[in-house]
């Protein structure tokens, strides 16, 4: 049986529409209906948990509210016998740490259509260091393949690269022989960045260097973006002929100002990668591929591990643009 009270971080509006954040005490019996409990062991903090937890309507619109869009943990209770009591899973995506009371608590109760097992070479900590970044990073890279950009077709390049989609971005296409090229905004990030797999560090104005002009010399064979906006734009403008530029992110801008150029002259192709939707049978692929051909050498290197105490500071961190790499909340 599960304890009847947990804690987790509570995210509040106030009457002068401002939010505030504490770590409460709440019963199990609060949480939404579902027919899946789960004793949270680790989460992950992302950039849009960052965002519910100061009150972005675009992400939770609903408050009081526990953000967390991961969660990796031991089945307490399953009502419709998809699991058993005890099995290691893990939820990414879907409405969990949205609308839903998320990974930031010791119980999460979900719907087990949204739920994960745990594939056989991660444990739940590994599971929620690559977490939904991993996993968009991963589908990322499975958009490149599946449109025919392998190891010897050139340059691939990650935008965003010290951040958590980018530096597993970094570590498995290193790990599947690209030739990466990691892009930073961070002047002294290049040795962590090549110690993840990266043959080739550039500053954020090296990419968009020549950017204005309507096309740029052709460079990058493939791209996995997570900024948006200008930077997404200058990809496209330089990409090789036939060349693939995957989109996940937009913490740049949201807005694509551009001509269609590189689209009709080079035949470039722009991939959106979308992670919370994902149906349940590729995502478990991904994930296993996560588990075995896919899992980072590195992957502890990309890991900050943090108390629910110590969360508080870290989506400050975040949101500044401080965090390197992958943070990892320990529930226990």
């Amino acid at each position: 049986m599960p304890e009847k009270t947990f804690s987790c971080m509570l995210v509040e509006e106030t009457e002068d529409k401002t939010f505030s954040r504490r770590i409460v005490t709440r019963s199990v019996e609060d949480l939404p209906e579902g027919d899946l409990l789960i004793r949270v062991q680790y989460s992950s903090l992302n950039y849009k948990d960052a965002l519910s937890a100061t009150g972005n309507k675009g992400v939770t619109r609903k408050f009081p509210h526990t953000p967390g869009i991961d969660a990796a943990g031991q089945v307490v209770w399953c009502g419709d016998g998809t699991f058993r009591e005890g099995e290691d899973v893990l939820v990414t995506g879907y409405d969990l740490g949205m609308n839903t009371p998320g990974g930031f608590g010791q119980y999460i109760r979900v719907p087990s259509s949204w739920a994960v097992r745990l594939p056989q070479g991660l444990t739940t900590r590994e599971a929620m260091a690559l977490g939904t970044a991993g996993f968009t990073a991963a589908l990322c890279v499975q958009g490149l393949e599946q449109a025919g950009v392998g190891p010897d077709d050139g340059e691939v390049v990650v935008t965003g690269a010290t951040g958590g989609v980018g530096s597993l971005a970094v570590s498995i296409l290193g790990r599947g022989g690209y030739d990466v090229t990691a892009a930073t905004g961070k002047g002294d990030a290049a040795q962590y960045l090549m110690s993840l797999g990266a043959k080739n560090v550039m500053s954020r104005e090296a990419v968009l260097e020549g950017s204005d002009r309507p096309m740029m010399k052709e460079r990058w064979a493939g791209a996995v973006d997570v900024v948006g906006g200008e930077t997404l734009v200058a990809l496209i403008k330089a990409a090789r002929y036939g060349g693939v530029v995957t989109c996940c992110g937009l913490v740049g801008s949201p807005d694509l100002n551009m001509n269609v150029y590189p689209f009709i002259l080079r035949s470039v192709r722009l991939l959106g990668i979308d992670s919370v939707q994902v149906p349940m049978e590729p995502r478990e692929m991904v994930w296993k591929r996560l588990a075995g051909e896919w899992k980072p050498d590195h992957l502890e290197e990309t890991v900050t591990e943090i108390t629910l105490e110590e969360l508080d500071n870290k989506i400050d961190e975040i949101l500044a643009g401080k965090v390197k790499g992958r943070v990892v909340v320990n529930l226990g």
